[in-house]
């Protein structure tokens, strides 16, 4: 399958109808802008394509362009994710019983299928939700550095002999699968982070159901295409699309029901503790990367050219859509006005546009209509707590537009980077998540006034210091409380091999990536073998071991 001729390019393929499994994309009649293809989408439900149950469909929109369809998909009833509920269970005994490097095969070939078609899914990620190619590229290769790395996971699923207090009993541990998986993820890493859950998940020989984005239906279909052509058993991934509140509420729903024994949802706090709840009150474990508002300090050792376009990126790269984009900015009151007048002098020049059309853009769309309205309400915060703005004007018309916009403004969704001063921890802004790119500036006194202020947010997930002093260093990465901190780096950026995830208000605990996450999709199992042909008892028949004091005069010897 050469998804570069079928997903993004400027013509119009006309096919015969034939097995969709076979031919793996569908082509619908579209007036797309430059002859672009629409694609009718299918839910994947034990290796088979199915429409709803109920025939319901919904479109995907590209934000950048927002008269380019690119495909009709199911918009999944309850019926259709008890469906995939049903492949995932009946599925889950002949996966776990799957040797884990056999398992770590299938994963390795994913990641060589994703090498393949790199190219071409970075543009379709591009075209889908509105991020410049350079960040896609970025994110495609994530999930290509995850599969890599868990293929060899599927060596090392270790377990551990472990000597018994009694003789001739030996126990071991061993990692066992939670079951079936619910997935949720957000559509602004829509390759990334579905890999961070699934891959690991599967590895430890779980089977899962994937809710898709609702803005990234296609990328998702075309990522699950590749991982059933990878080798996938039918029913281990089984993906619906629809609506968060469709779909997704019937994935949650299903631990109710006692269907699900693991949620991992990437999204906001406030979806994150309704999950929560559900998983908690039936025992059910779950994954929840949510929301931040992520501090970054700069002291006056810092090499302020370096911390100002690490903020800058931080706070405007992806459009400020990244639960690790910068939140308080928080600058020490002696170099204050110094680094002020250099970020702005950056946002003002910030060049945003479609990068599918130009070169050099720092941000492109909103992910949707709805995360740009969604954006316009919270920066309202922002003024009504008494911010001061410097730079912004909400949404870019072709009346209303900053100087480094490139393209025409109406045909897509696109907003100015937006600066506010003079914020306090007693404004409503400083605590809330902005999602969107706005940056809010916070005066420290000090150093102990600038650590007080970056854990004074309810959130925890990253963190950053720019600072030349070992001992603030130090004093940062131990008082914070994040899941992640910089130093003398940006808030942002994730690697296939470290932990990922928050505290506070950011997540309950579990992380993604790297070895780590793997304790979220297995349980330890104790093995007791018994040897000896008789009952032993822990603790009661144990041999006792006397002390024998002997009356020896230790001063003897001084």
């Amino acid at each position: 399958m050469r998804l570069h001729r079928s997903l993004h390019g400027g013509y119009r393929t006309r096919v015969a109808m034939v097995h969709v499994l076979e031919a793996g994309l569908t082509f619908i009649e579209a007036n797309n802008p430059k002859n672009r293809p629409s694609v009718k989408g299918f839910n994947i439900i034990n290796g088979k394509l199915a429409e709803a149950s109920d025939g319901g469909t919904f479109q995907s929109q590209n934000p950048a362009l927002l008269s380019d369809i690119l495909g009709v998909f199911p918009l999944s009833t309850r019926d259709d994710v008890d469906a995939a509920l049903d492949a995932a269970h009946a599925a889950f005994a002949s996966w776990s019983a799957t040797p884990a490097p056999t398992r770590g095969q299938i994963i390795g070939n994913m990641g060589r299928l994703l090498m393949e078609h790199k190219e071409d899914l970075v543009r379709l990620q591009a075209r889908e939700i509105g991020k410049t190619l350079k960040e896609c590229g970025g994110e495609i290769q994530e999930a290509i550095d995850t599969c890599l790395f868990f293929q060899s996971e599927g060596r090392r699923l270790y377990g551990q002999t472990v000597n018994s207090e009694l003789p001739d009993k030996e126990l071991f541990t061993y990692r066992r699968p939670l079951g079936v998986c619910g997935i949720i993820n957000a559509c602004n890493f829509p390759s990334a982070v579905p890999f961070w859950k699934m891959i690991p998940a599967i590895m430890c020989g779980n089977t899962c159901v994937w809710k898709s984005p609702q803005d990234s239906p296609l990328l998702s279909f075309a990522l699950a295409r590749i991982m059933h052509q990878a080798g996938l058993p039918d029913g281990v991934i089984n993906l619906v699309h629809g609506k968060g509140s469709g779909a997704g509420q019937y994935l949650v729903d299903a631990v109710d029901d006692g269907r699900v024994n693991k949620i991992s949802f990437t999204g906001s706090t406030a979806v994150g503790k309704m999950i929560g709840e559900v998983c908690g009150r039936n025992l059910v474990s779950c994954s929840l990367e949510l929301g931040g508002k992520n501090p970054l300090v700069i002291m006056p050792s810092a090499n302020i050219e370096n911390a100002v376009e690490g903020a800058y990126w931080a706070g405007f790269g992806t459009a400020g859509q990244r639960c690790t984009s910068l939140g308080n900015l928080i600058v020490h009151k002696d170099i204050y006005e110094e680094f002020v007048e250099k970020l702005m002098a950056k946002v003002h020049a910030t060049r945003i546009g479609d990068s599918l059309e130009h070169d050099d853009v720092l941000y492109g769309s909103m992910l949707s209509e709805k995360y740009a309205k969604d954006f316009l309400e919270v920066i309202k915060i922002c003024e009504d707590d008494g911010a001061t703005k410097l730079y912004g004007k909400g949404r870019i018309t072709s009346d209303n537009q900053p100087s480094g916009f490139v393209g025409t403004a109406e045909e897509g969704v696109f907003m100015w980077p937006h600066v506010y001063s003079d914020v306090t921890e007693d404004m409503r802004c400083f605590h809330e998540e902005l999602f969107g790119p706005a940056v809010t500036l916070v005066k420290a006194d000090d150093f102990n006034h600038a650590l007080h202020l970056a854990n004074a947010s309810p959130y925890g997930l990253s963190s950053a210091i720019y600072t030349n002093d070992r001992l603030e260093a130090y004093r940062f990465k131990t008082g914070i409380k994040a899941g992640m901190t910089g130093i003398n780096n940006s808030t942002t950026g994730a690697e296939a091999h470290l932990p990922f995830g928050g505290v506070k208000g950011s997540g309950n605990g579990t992380r993604e990536s790297g070895i780590w996450v793997i304790e979220a999709y297995s349980y330890w199992h104790a093995v007791n073998d018994e040897l000896s042909g008789k009952l032993q008892l822990a603790q009661m028949d144990v041999d006792e071991i006397e002390m024998v004091e002997a009356e020896v005069r230790w001063d003897e010897l001084v």
